[in-house]
């Protein structure tokens, strides 16, 4: 999840590739009337397996749907402008970058709901506790890092700021905080449940971000626009299939269990049914959850942090008619 000025350099690149393109097109229509379209997603995990579940949804309609799987959401987002890719999923805060710099891509839909949390050793049950205290993060461009610090500037109130290293994943962090290396960390769910698993109650929640910050949605679903009005069809046969993964995964946590052992055979945590638990009870899973407030929300935010420039709307970055049509 990192941003910066790379990711504009190349959204300015895609854009010249784009406008002096001929032919081809986001996606192909076939003699049957289906489709012929590229998905990209970002190393998947728990979070991307109603996606996948989604797009084998249209192939079963007849549709002819790729998946490319990337290493970073600023590959998506150079492919998006650039029409090889019609749509992806991932962090939003690339997707802001990208449209402030008039790519042609619309968030359409959420992934997760916003599931960080940070977590101390004991005695660490407020922001001051943490003043000049060794605080665990995966990168200086990191979403987790722009709430801790937004969380950190708003509530220490005693003038200290935490000391910020740079560590590693969640599950990384997870383990430097078992093994005393840190103080405090943000950590995702799945890391969360590990952390309770490991036996160590002692540690406990120093603020949920999902409540802290509710209008903040970390992780969306967007699109490239020409495919959204060339295609809008197909492109609301894909949200309304996601919509309903997303449904199911809430009637009945083993579905995600299940979604889990098709789509990433690979991972296998011990954890596994108490992690989709938590996910499901914590209302995580919401691909309609997005609003025309929230989203603004969520660009407020990434100003608040200089992620983006202030001024930015809900409706220059979102459509959200697909998800409404979807309900």
């Amino acid at each position: 999840m990192h941003v910066g000025t790379h990711l504009k350099r190349l959204i300015a690149v895609a854009a010249v590739t784009a406008a002096t393109a001929c032919g081809g097109g986001v996606a192909t229509t076939n003699p049957d009337g289906t489709r012929s379209f590229t998905v990209a997603v970002i190393e998947p995990d728990i979070t991307t397996v109603p996606i996948l579940a989604a797009v084998d949804d249209l192939r079963r309609a007849g549709h002819r749907v790729e998946i490319v799987e990337l290493a970073e959401p600023e590959l998506a987002m150079e492919g998006l402008a650039r029409g090889d890719y019609a749509i992806s999923a991932e962090a939003t805060s690339p997707a802001l970058i990208a449209i402030e710099q008039d790519a042609p891509i619309k968030i359409i839909a959420d992934v997760i709901g916003n599931q960080w949390a940070v977590y101390g050793k004991p005695g660490i049950s407020t922001c001051d506790d943490l003043g000049g205290r060794p605080f665990g993060i995966f990168s200086e461009g990191a979403v987790a890092t722009a709430m801790a610090k937004d969380w950190a500037r708003a509530q220490c109130k005693g003038g200290r700021q935490p000391e910020y290293l740079t560590i590693g994943g969640s599950n990384v962090r997870a383990q430097a905080l078992l093994a005393g290396q840190i103080d405090a960390t943000p950590l995702e769910v799945s890391d969360v449940v590990a952390l309770e698993s490991s036996g160590k109650s002692k540690f406990s929640q120093v603020v949920d971000f999902g409540k802290s910050l509710p209008d903040l949605h970390p992780q969306t679903v967007y699109a490239n626009t020409e495919f959204l009005t060339e295609h809008r069809e197909v492109a609301q046969e894909f949200i309304t299939a996601l919509v309903r993964r997303h449904a199911a995964i809430n009637a009945d946590a083993k579905y995600l269990v299940d979604l889990v052992a098709k789509y990433l055979p690979e991972e296998k945590p011990a954890d596994m049914a108490k992690i989709a638990e938590r996910y499901v009870s914590s209302g995580l899973f919401n691909a309609g959850a997005l609003t025309e407030a929230n989203v603004q929300g969520t660009i407020d935010f990434f100003a608040r942090a200089g992620v983006i420039k202030p001024g930015m709307k809900a409706k220059d970055v979102a459509d959200l008619s697909f998800i409404q049509a979807a309900k």
